[in-house]
C-alpha cells in the first residue's frame, strides 16, 4: 500500500470509529481504539453463498466516505480492498437498524457483545491472539449450531446456524428476541 493510501486508510478508520463511538472520549475504559483497529485489520471472509452481500455492505462504507470527501472517483485501489470485519459489522448494524427501526450504533455494540469482545476496551490489556481467535471462530464458523460464538446466538434453533447465510441468522435473531419493531430502545433482549 502506498503512502497516499495509508494516509487515506488512517482517516477512513477514524471516520468508521466515529460511526460507532464518540471520537473525543478520553476515558480508556470507554474507548475501543485497539479493538476496532484489530477489527479493521482483519479481513471478513465469506464462506456461505450470499454472505458476499455483507462484504459489499461493508465496502459501501468506503464509497460513502469518499463521496463525503468528494474524492469517489480518484481511489479505485481503495475501493477494491477486501472488506474488514469492522466494515462488515458496521454495514450489518445499519441493516439491522433499518430492519428493526433501531439504532445502528447500539446494534454494532450488540454484535460486539455477542462475539464477547465488549470487555476489550483500551484500559484492558488486549491480546491480538485472543481477538484473532474470536474473529476466526466467527469467520470460519467454528461456533455452535445455535450460533453461540457468532454474532447471532439463539436460544433455540431448528437450523444449524453455521450452514446458513448471515441474513437468515439475523432474521432468526430478530424474531426470537422480539426486535422487529424496536424504535431506538435500549438493546436489552425482551422475553419471547
Amino acid at each position: 500500500m502506498n503512502e497516499r493510501l495509508r494516509r487515506l486508510d488512517r482517516i477512513y478508520f477514524r471516520w468508521l470509529y466515529k460511526n460507532v463511538s464518540p471520537i473525543r472520549e478520553r476515558n480508556p475504559s470507554k474507548t475501543y481504539w485497539n479493538l476496532l483497529s484489530q477489527l479493521f485489520a482483519k479481513e471478513f471472509v465469506w464462506l456461505i453463498p450470499n454472505d458476499d452481500n455483507r462484504a459489499e455492505d461493508g465496502r459501501d462504507l468506503r464509497r460513502e466516505f469518499l463521496s463525503q470527501r468528494r474524492t469517489e472517483n480518484t481511489e479505485p485501489d481503495f475501493i477494491r480492498l477486501g472488506c474488514s470485519m469492522l466494515e462488515m459489522l458496521i454495514g450489518l448494524s445499519r441493516r439491522l437498524a433499518f430492519e428493526t427501526e433501531g439504532n445502528s450504533r447500539e446494534w454494532f455494540w450488540e454484535l460486539i457483545k455477542n462475539l464477547e469482545l465488549n470487555s476489550y476496551n483500551d484500559e484492558t490489556p488486549i491480546s491480538k491472539e485472543d481477538i484473532d481467535e474470536i474473529l476466526d471462530r466467527f469467520i470460519w464458523r467454528i461456533y455452535t449450531p445455535n450460533g453461540t460464538g457468532g454474532i447471532f446466538p439463539l436460544r433455540k434453533s431448528a437450523v444449524d446456524q453455521r450452514t446458513i447465510e448471515l441474513w437468515y441468522q439475523q432474521c432468526a435473531y430478530i424474531l426470537e428476541n422480539n426486535l422487529s419493531s424496536r424504535r431506538g430502545e435500549n438493546m436489552e433482549r425482551k422475553p419471547a
